[in-house]
């Protein structure tokens, strides 16, 4: 394939951005430099492939079905996560490729911190953290043209360094409009293959979308009354829109600056007119869904029979512990034993957040036999022999 001449993608922007937060010259001694690594391309990347000359997508003809995720190929590269040799506060990459019309890449990085790990983020020109990290993660995201144009990345370059990180923001939580996802046997953003009433949930932007089998970024949806919940994975890209992090502030926000924080573009578009109605795909806007539901998480977790409004909490933007469901979908009851009444459910890998334990009914578990419930933020209690981790800080005793 005949590719232009290769070149370094925004590096006049690094510059800027570094020039504007000012570096100090010992902190520039004091960086961390390194090349990611994209020769190894494994079970948790999803359709691209790497060849002598770069990371490219493997097929970059546009889905056959129209899917409301996407209307174009794309592909993600997850590199291994990097132990830095000091705390930093920002991470920023150059990337050499060859570029084709309509085709794009991007690297993104995220951090881990005490809570867990922080949104993914554009690093270029800069991912600033609000708060230090040790350990980095970055993948590489392509997005194919309309007619099957693929860029090729052949080196990305990462710099962790120090600079005043933006104050931190607490738990949020918006009433969005969820639709259900179906496509059974179809293949999720991440990679996986959705089974017959599934548990996970799908938001449009991949700043929240978590690797495959995990639950770094989790979502607690409710019904509006509050009776039924589930704390559910985000493991696809939708509904509508791929750039759409309605959730963040317009200084972070991908796409649609211009929306009130929380209101998602599809919403605006339906039920406003909004870009003319249409998503950033230009197709017209049928409904105003802000999240999609796979149909274990609709029909099992928050027992919907239709589409409908919900109140959705973006967990990882929150503190405080989290505890991972090792097997589920697990029950949420109202009381520490199994006499108590379903609140919902909370799919396997996901992250909950554990306000603080109390003894209940002994339960024999997979990974223990253990008469402590935690209970969730919400107020509502999960037995402690299905949990197979806990971070992010201890779990005090009620």
């Amino acid at each position: 394939m005949n590719y232009p001449r290769t070149h370094v993608l925004a590096l006049a922007l690094t510059i800027a951005l570094a020039v504007s937060l000012h570096p100090t010259s010992a902190s520039a001694a004091r960086a961390d430099r390194w090349a990611a690594d994209l020769s190894v391309v494994d079970a948790d990347d999803v359709n691209v492939r790497y060849t002598r000359t770069g990371l490219r997508l493997a097929d970059s003809r546009p889905p056959g079905v129209p899917a409301r995720r996407s209307a174009v190929a794309e592909g993600m590269l997850v590199v291994a996560p990097r132990n830095l040799r000091r705390p930093a506060t920002r991470i920023r990459a150059e990337v050499t490729a060859a570029t084709r019309s309509g085709a794009t890449a991007s690297v993104q990085v995220r951090g881990w911190r005490a809570i867990g790990w922080s949104e993914w983020r554009d690093a270029v020109p800069a991912a600033v953290f609000d708060q230090p990290v040790r350990r980095v993660q970055a993948r590489v995201v392509l997005t194919g043209s309309r007619y099957g144009a693929t860029t090729q990345v052949s080196a990305v370059r990462l710099t962790a360094d120090t600079v005043t990180a933006t104050a931190a923001t607490p738990g949020l939580t918006y009433r969005v409009y969820a639709t259900r996802i179906g496509l059974v046997g179809e293949v999720t953003a991440n990679g996986h293959t959705v089974r017959t009433r599934d548990h996970f949930v799908a938001l449009p932007s991949r700043r929240g979308l978590s690797p495959r089998n995990s639950g770094d970024y989790t979502l607690r949806v409710c019904t509006t009354s509050g009776s039924r919940c589930e704390y559910a994975p985000v493991w696809d890209v939708g509904p509508w829109n791929t750039r759409d992090d309605y959730w963040n502030p317009s200084g972070v926000r991908e796409n649609w600056k211009d929306l009130p924080r929380g209101r998602p573009q599809a919403q605006a578009a339906y039920q406003n007119g909004y870009n003319g109605g249409r998503d950033q795909f230009g197709r017209v806007v049928l409904n105003p869904a802000g999240v999609d539901l796979a149909d274990g998480t609709f029909w099992d977790g928050l027992q919907l029979t239709t589409n409908a409004w919900v109140d959705v909490a973006y967990l990882w933007t929150g503190t405080g512990a989290r505890g991972v469901v090792g097997d589920g979908p697990l029950n949420v009851r109202a009381g520490p034993g199994t006499g108590y009444a379903t609140r919902g459910l909370a799919a396997q890998h996901a992250n909950v957040p554990l306000q603080c334990y109390v003894t209940g009914q002994t339960i024999a578990g997979p990974y223990r036999t253990t008469n402590r419930w935690n209970r969730l933020t919400s107020g509502q209690f999960v037995s402690h022999a299905y949990i197979s981790a806990v971070w992010g800080g201890s779990v005090p005793v009620c």
